[in-house]
């Protein structure tokens, strides 16, 4: 059986790979990408009283795909002509990949943190899953990375402060 926290930090990697490949120009389109998931499961949560009277498992779900389809939807990344052909996005330089392999561990962190938070909310469903045992140390690793994930500190109002930092980074960047 594999730690929870094991497996958290191989996705980090992973998609710290993944960025240095992608540039970090896709890949903060992906981070963008979550912090709107973010926010939208935070409205939800907030201005949908049936979102708030379903059972954990059921938000959990909603949840995921929300975030699932906005990470898929964002390394759908745009082949608009205008950033292929400017400068300013030139993949080329050491700089690059090295930006794009934080932004990449940056989204590992957002979407597979992201994840688990939720997935710890609805108390591991499905028996894949199971909770973190406070008795043992990877156990205590995990509690305490828990505390550390997205949502715990990009909740309300902070999310809605990203989200505006987001749009703005979007507007004077990408157009």
């Amino acid at each position: 059986m594999v730690s929870l926290v094991v497996v958290f930090w191989m996705f980090v990697v992973l998609f710290a790979m993944i960025g240095s490949m992608r540039g970090w120009a896709k890949e903060i389109l992906v981070a963008f990408s979550i912090i709107l998931a973010l926010f939208i499961i935070t409205v939800l949560e907030r201005f949908l009283p049936f979102v708030t009277s379903l059972p954990e498992t059921s938000k959990f779900w909603l949840h995921f795909f929300v975030i699932a389809g906005l990470a898929f939807f964002g390394y759908q990344s745009p082949n608009l002509p205008r950033l292929l052909n400017s400068q300013r996005f030139v993949r080329e330089k050491l700089q690059d990949s090295l930006l794009g392999i934080f932004l990449g561990a940056a989204n590992g962190y957002l979407i597979i943190g992201t994840v688990w938070f939720f997935l710890n909310r609805a108390n591991y469903p499905g028996g894949l899953f199971y909770p973190p045992d406070p008795n043992t140390e990877m156990g205590k690793a995990a509690i305490s990375l828990l505390e550390l994930l997205p949502p715990v500190w990009l909740g309300s109002p902070a999310i809605y402060f990203a989200v505006a930092i987001a749009f703005v980074f979007v507007i004077v960047v990408f157009v």
